[in-house]
């Protein structure tokens, strides 16, 4: 067989390969923001087969065994919180999260204004702690409020497995470099300058789908050791109850008296825009067209007079 028949078929075979392992982790999709997950590796084995835990809570390496079965759970957690200075809680929360070993993703610290009309603080801070202390981080945050009870307007913890995601990632990986080691033999033997291009081109194109690859499982590995918590704090202030006298009316009570108030606002604010803007535009508007009227009723009435009067003159003549 002559050699450029042979450079051929090695050509075609190593794209029939690259082919069959892109379609084999086609369904992988791309990682989520790392701002919004993390990942964290669960490692079930039996119990004559142990594996051994690195501190981020996973084993030591990707095992493909059949007798060993590791999970890769993307998790984040929300909190939302009632304190007496969001700010100050809000750098104790960041000073936790780097103590632990992570940090702030983002932070903010920003004002809003109650129904009342007071103005208040309120802080949004996002930060990653690892996966195995996202408990006690959560603990720690709300050990910050006063009455846990009450001050903890809302918790949630969600996680997403995607073990097969990352073990297509690992099967299309390893047929990319079968598939890029068989190109670079194959350009070593090429002579023409025109199968050097060729095979230079498909080597190319399979070493930035490694890159890709490589990017997606460092990802996972990085994120693995780490979880996303997402705290929204909030002012004693803007969510203080109606107080009369010590007294904290609850109930029907309560909804009844808080809608009474409602209604004098409004009436007071009808009168204010009453006042201050309907009455000045009435008389604005009112007075020149009363006048017109006044002067219209007026032209009429003279007019009409005349009219009798030439019809007097008719008749007497």
């Amino acid at each position: 067989m002559k050699k450029p028949v042979i450079f051929t078929i090695s050509i075609l075979f190593v794209i029939a390969v690259i082919t069959t392992g892109c379609a084999s982790g086609a369904a992988a999709p791309v990682p989520e923001s790392a701002d919004q997950k993390s990942v964290m590796l669960e490692a079930e084995a039996p119990a004559a087969t142990p594996i051994a835990m690195e501190a981020g809570g996973r084993g030591a390496e990707i095992s493909f065994d059949t007798n060993v079965v590791e999970r890769i759970i993307i998790k984040n957690a929300d909190l939302s919180i009632v304190v007496e200075d969001p700010a100050a809680s809000m750098t104790a929360i960041g000073t936790m999260a780097e103590g632990m070993g992570g940090f702030i993703v983002s932070s903010q610290l920003y004002k809003t204004r109650t129904e009342e009309g007071l103005e208040v603080p309120v802080a949004d801070i996002t930060v990653r702690v690892p996966a195995e202390k996202l408990t006690e981080a959560m603990d720690q945050i709300k050990s910050l409020v006063a009455d846990p009870q009450m001050d903890v307007l809302s918790e949630n913890v969600s996680g997403q497995d995607v073990t097969k995601e990352y073990t297509d990632l690992q099967s299309r990986l390893k047929n990319l470099q079968n598939a890029e080691a068989q190109l670079e033999k194959i350009m070593a033997e090429a002579s023409k300058t025109e199968d050097v291009l060729n095979v230079y081109r498909e080597l190319t194109n399979v070493q930035e789908q490694i890159e890709v690859i490589k990017g997606q499982i460092k990802y996972y590995d990085e994120s693995s050791r780490l979880s996303a918590l997402h705290v929204n704090i909030q002012s004693q202030e803007s969510v203080k109850p109606l107080t009369i006298g010590g007294w904290q009316p609850v109930g029907v009570a309560r909804d009844a008296l808080q809608a009474l108030i409602d209604t004098l606002k409004f009436l007071a604010n009808a009168a204010i825009w009453l006042v201050i803007f309907c009455l000045p535009i009435s008389i604005l508007i009112g007075i020149p067209g009363w006048l017109i009227i006044r002067t219209g009723r007026r032209w009429w009435l003279k007019r009409k007079q005349q009219k009798q009067a030439e019809a007097l003159v008719k008749e007497e003549k």
